[in-house]
């Protein structure tokens, strides 16, 4: 059962879709239909945005990854949030969390990206795989203000 990632394109809008959407529902995110979709579609056809993966098991879909890009000096460059991790429910809780994550930071270390941030709500299980994947809390606090 090898799992791969492979960068989505426009034509891939119809797998990645109906999963953010459900990770949307799950993580009780409130974004209408067309302004998702129309998000994803100016991401998918803006690599210097940042990329969406495919995360594949024996060629078919089975999930997702976005990570989208940033810059800062800290880090000195481009450093990166993942902004969304979907495996569908059937694969689950056998490693493949823990192999995408792998395989991801071969695909942005390729970008040139320093860095690899995320959020993570403290009682998604989630958090688990990210601790054991080497992901630390930082010492500042997330805060975000709303522009439209």
């Amino acid at each position: 059962m090898a799992i791969r990632l492979r960068t989505a394109t426009l034509d891939d809008v119809d797998d990645v879709l109906p999963r953010t959407r459900a990770l949307n529902a799950h993580e009780g995110i409130q974004i209408t239909d067309a302004l998702l979709e129309s998000a994803l579609r100016h991401l998918l056809a803006n690599a210097s945005l940042g990329g969406v993966w495919l995360v594949e098991q024996d060629g078919a879909p089975i999930g997702y990854a976005i990570a989208t890009f940033g810059y800062d000096l800290e880090f000195g460059g481009r450093d990166a949030y993942l902004t969304e991790l979907w495996i569908d429910e059937p694969a689950r809780g056998g490693g493949v969390g823990m192999e995408v994550l792998a395989l991801l930071e071969s695909e942005l270390v390729q970008r040139e990206v320093r860095a690899l941030h995320l959020q993570v709500r403290p009682e998604n299980p989630a958090l688990r795989l990210y601790q054991r994947a080497g992901f630390t809390a930082s010492p500042r606090l997330i805060m975000t203000r709303r522009l439209t």
